[in-house]
Order: structure tokens, then C-alpha cells, then sequence
């Protein structure tokens, strides 16, 4: 069985986002970037189906820039086999990146597709439902358990009341939520042995389709500043704070 991965290039988590001067969007020169935490999660999953033998291939494929092909090869650090690289300057919005996957899915036939749950930059929690949908594929989000059965996937995902396990035929999808694994380190050996991977590159032409953004990004704004705290006397002096400043009760 095949298992398909897709990642996505982010701002480094430890970074402190700055907005450009003209609102633009987000300043990304000389800024650390790295693999989505959600898509770590990912692709810790898919090698560890291949370590115990449920899975015969990994493959990782992202969409974005040239550069996103160190993401990749981090990705072939930790394990996966080989990757994918579809190559685009264009903002990438949700439909796009599950149109572009299922291409991808048509042509590597996979088994089993695991992607994170959502991006930490845009935070939509879309593309997975979305090539679940267009593909016909069963889904299962937010799985905080993966178990593999012959030609179904036990999943156990996190709901608001509490834990749902679902069980589904293969091929299905998968969006990895942060209690499922914790990812491994790469080995130095590993990051040596993963520059001699295979990456492919490929375009959205290639694959017969073309970007079309939905969405126009007006003006981007940084947060307000957060206020100082005050301290108070007492208990009565904190109630009355909250009831009549704060006006929470």
C-alpha cells in the first residue's frame, strides 16, 4: 500500500510574524521557515505504517515555491521514500491545493492519504475534506489514533463530546490532529541518505489544471498590543472590576 503525505512550508513556529509596512501581508524576508507541525505529525504517521509493514511506499508531495523542496527533503529525512514537488510562484488557496492532490492521488493511486489538519500560516482546516470530496474518498479528521486492518482504517478522532472511532474502506483520507504521534528527529545519516532521494517536479499545467484564487487578500493587520494587567486589593475590589470594566459578569 501507498501512502500519500502532503506538507506545506510555514513560518517556523518560534518566529515572531511581522506585517509588512504597506499591509500587504506577511513579511517573510530572512525568516525562518519549516515543515507545518501538523504535516511532522503526518509524516511521522506514514513511516511508521511502513515500519510495521502496513506500508510499502511513502511519498511526499507539496505544493509551493523551489523552495519548498527543503521541506521535502526533511520529509525524506524522516523517513519517506520519495517526493513530489508541485512547483508554483501563486498563492495556493484550499480548492487549488485538493485540486492539485487529487491529480496527484489519480496518478500514484495511494492507499491511504494523510495530510495535517490545518496550516499553522492560514489555518483554513480545508484541503483534506475537500480531496476527500473530490476524490469520493472516505475521510476522517482530527485522528488521534490510526489503526490499519487489511482493507480498512480504524480511526479514533476528537470531537467536542469526547473520542469518535470510525472505520473505513481504503483508500481513505486522513488529517492528523497534534495527540496522534510525536514526531522523531532526523539523524544525521538520515539527512544524508535523503539528499539522494528522488524529488520530482512538476507544475499545475502538467497536471492539466490552472490556479484560480478565490480569494483576495485585502489588508493584513497585526494584533493590538496586549494591556498591562492591574493587580487588587481584595476579592471585592476583583469583582467589581469584572462586573462593571471588563463587564464579563
Amino acid at each position: 500500500m501507498k501512502v500519500l503525505v502532503a506538507v506545506k512550508r510555514v513560518i517556523d513556529y518560534n518566529v515572531k510574524v511581522r506585517v509588512k509596512p504597506d499591509q500587504s501581508g506577511v513579511d517573510l524576508d530572512n525568516v525562518k521557515m519549516a515543515m507545518n507541525p501538523f504535516c511532522e505529525i503526518a509524516v511521522e504517521e506514514a513511516v511508521r505504517l511502513k515500519e510495521k509493514g502496513l506500508a510499502s511506499e511513502v511519498i511526499v508531495v507539496s505544493i509551493g515555491t523551489a523552495a519548498s523542496q527543503e521541506q521535502i527533503r526533511t520529509a525524506l529525512a524522516l523517513g519517506a521514500d520519495r517526493g513530489l514537488l508541485i512547483e508554483t510562484d501563486e498563492e495556493v488557496q484550499p480548492l487549488d491545493a485538493a485540486k492539485l492532490l487529487k491529480a496527484v492521488v489519480e496518478q500514484e493511486q495511494p492507499g491511504l492519504v494523510i495530510l495535517g489538519k490545518q496550516s499553522i500560516d492560514s489555518d483554513n482546516n480545508q484541503t483534506g475534506q475537500m480531496l476527500a470530496a473530490l476524490t469520493g474518498m472516505g475521510q476522517a479528521t482530527f485522528a488521534s489514533a490510526v489503526e490499519v486492518t487489511d482493507d480498512r482504517v480504524q480511526v479514533t478522532r476528537e470531537v467536542d463530546g469526547g473520542l469518535m472511532t470510525l472505520s473505513l474502506k481504503l483508500p481513505a483520507v486522513i488529517t492528523t490532529d497534534l495527540r496522534l504521534n510525536e514526531p522523531r528527529y532526523a539523524s544525521l545519516p538520515n539527512i544524508m541518505k535523503a539528499k539522494k532521494k528522488p524529488v520530482a517536479v512538476t507544475t499545475a499545467d502538467e497536471l492539466g489544471l490552472a490556479l484560480s484564487p478565490r480569494l483576495k487578500t485585502l489588508k493584513v493587520e497585526a494584533p493590538e498590543p496586549r494591556k498591562a494587567g492591574i493587580k487588587v486589593a481584595d476579592v471585592a475590589a476583583l469583582v467589581d472590576k469584572l462586573k462593571n470594566e471588563a463587564k464579563v459578569i
